[in-house]
């Protein structure tokens, strides 16, 4: 690529008119979000101007939000679309408790099995982004050197203790510092959460929620006869703390139940201070909070954002995670941390499954040993950012000018709002026909809310296949809008 050398007789500074040169470049389409920019360098031969001037460019289109820098790896280009649009706004009331009504999300997420169909819904990373050949060589070597008294027997409930070594190394990262006995090993962050609802709560309880909130959340609360009060939400700074202070004080709350770091569907992560107070205010009221932090280590920049786990002094956080959005979906392998809640939600794991099948447990711990995890997890956090910037860009491309988009700084979904008479369950139904599925936003309310809202997964990796659904879904959205503004004329 060739960048034209600044007009030196120009009155602005050269770095000021290196800088525009490929904001124009970005604009224009030269330069697309993930890309890699001339290396300093290269731009300083090429331009013939002093590498303190291309250094002072790189910082004012970082200051500015067009580019981003990766340690030892050089500067990338940002979604330039976020300059643009509105994002959502915080929804501004609490939300009575609901009983949970099945279920939308149960047809949407069985639709997984229709091979036909272009999974822009489902918040599942396509298995190409996973190191499948390194599993597979693991699983054949967990396979071969274990006893098989060990790998074809019962585990105890709380699981491997190698993986739980391995995961308790891990969460360091996390601010948290836990002995391996104080987790126990899932079947996935849902069984987590689960088990651990089912140790603090009773049916009929009411459990404080972020609105909107994961779906599979409210299957488990309906599934565990528990009622939901909706908190309202901030796509960049998460749950309202006032709101949640005013639930706890006015209402007999049984549990919380947050996802803190990048928040599905919103994508919002808590400022560690907002954790803290969080933190101080569960202990305050002797309710316990359970922490869904699945997309913990899938920021795009900076360090991997703090757990409220964190700042848990007194065993009130039972913290969930697990592997499924890093490594593997299939081998269903999580955990919890459930404080003061350990002996009964390992009383729980007991009864329900007995354990978690050693062999994908013995797998992941080999590959968080010695399987290059934290290599894999920077490749996987640059996809899902070059993917989430993608998916941004078509958006703007194609979808309404009235579009509303959130904008993520880690994880890999996409939240669109709409104006409030757009019906998003419409657009399901006519996205199916065209073999494209979506997930609409009631799905995330138990109050039903959000039906001029919708999810997108950045999940797959970029091809003309989702580029040309993009382009179908923004013509039906364009569609939809304009039946609505003849109807309200006529």
């Amino acid at each position: 690529m060739n960048v034209d050398l600044p007009n030196k007789n120009n009155d602005h500074p050269l770095y000021q008119q290196v800088a525009d040169r490929l904001r124009q470049l970005m604009t224009e389409g030269t330069l697309q979000p993930g890309d890699r920019l001339p290396s300093v360098r290269k731009l300083h031969d090429q331009l013939s101007v002093s590498i303190s001037t291309i250094l002072e460019a790189y910082r004012v289109l970082e200051d500015q939000g067009w580019v981003h820098a990766r340690s030892q790896s050089g500067y990338y280009v940002k979604s330039v679309a976020t300059h643009t649009r509105a994002e959502p706004q915080q929804s501004t009331q609490l939300i009575p408790d609901q009983p949970i009504a099945v279920s939308l999300a149960y047809r949407v997420y069985a639709s997984k099995r229709d091979p036909s169909l272009l999974q822009l819904g489902t918040a599942v990373p396509s298995p190409d982004l996973f190191p499948l050949a390194a599993l597979n060589r693991l699983m054949g070597q967990v396979t071969r050197s274990e006893a098989p008294s060990i790998i074809h027997s019962y585990d105890v409930p709380a699981g491997s203790l190698k993986l739980r070594h391995e995961v308790a190394r891990r969460l360091m990262d996390a601010g948290c510092a836990l002995n391996p006995n104080e987790l126990i090993i899932t079947n996935g962050t849902t069984e987590a959460i689960y088990l651990c609802l089912q140790a603090v709560t009773q049916p009929g309880d009411t459990v404080a929620i972020e609105s909107p909130t994961y779906y599979n959340l409210l299957e488990i609360l309906n599934a565990l006869h528990l009622k939901a009060l909706e908190l309202p939400t901030h796509p960049q700074t998460g749950v309202s703390l006032t709101a949640l202070e005013s639930a706890l004080q006015n209402h007999q709350i049984a549990a919380c139940v947050l996802i803190p770091n990048f928040n599905n569907p919103l994508g919002s992560c808590i400022s560690d201070e907002n954790k803290r107070s969080i933190a101080k205010l569960i202990t305050q009221y002797n309710i316990p909070l359970i922490e869904d932090d699945v997309y913990g280590e899938l920021n795009f920049e900076g360090n991997r954002p703090k757990a409220i786990k964190a700042f848990d002094t007194e065993g009130w956080v039972l913290y969930c995670s697990s592997m499924s959005k890093i490594l593997s979906p299939g081998l269903r392998i999580g955990w919890c941390a459930p404080g003061r809640y350990q002996l009964k939600v390992e009383q729980l794991k007991m009864t329900m499954n007995l354990s978690t099948a050693v062999i994908p447990q013995l797998t992941i711990a080999a590959f968080l040993t010695n399987g290059g995890y934290d290599r894999h997890l920077r490749q996987l956090r640059r996809n899902f950012e070059m993917q989430v910037d993608r998916m941004t860009q078509a958006v703007y491309a194609h979808f309404p000018a009235e579009t509303k988009i959130t904008r993520p700084k880690g994880g890999f979904i996409l939240w669109l709002e709409f104006p409030e008479q757009f019906d998003s369950l419409v657009l399901h139904e006519e996205a199916l026909a065209q073999d494209i599925q979506i997930s609409p936003g009631v799905m995330f309310s138990p109050s039903g809310n959000y039906r001029n809202c919708l999810r997108l997964t950045c999940g797959l990796p970029w091809s003309p296949k989702i580029e040309q659904a993009m382009e179908t879904l923004g013509r039906l959205c364009k569609l939809q809008l304009a039946r609505l503004i003849l109807d309200r004329e006529g």
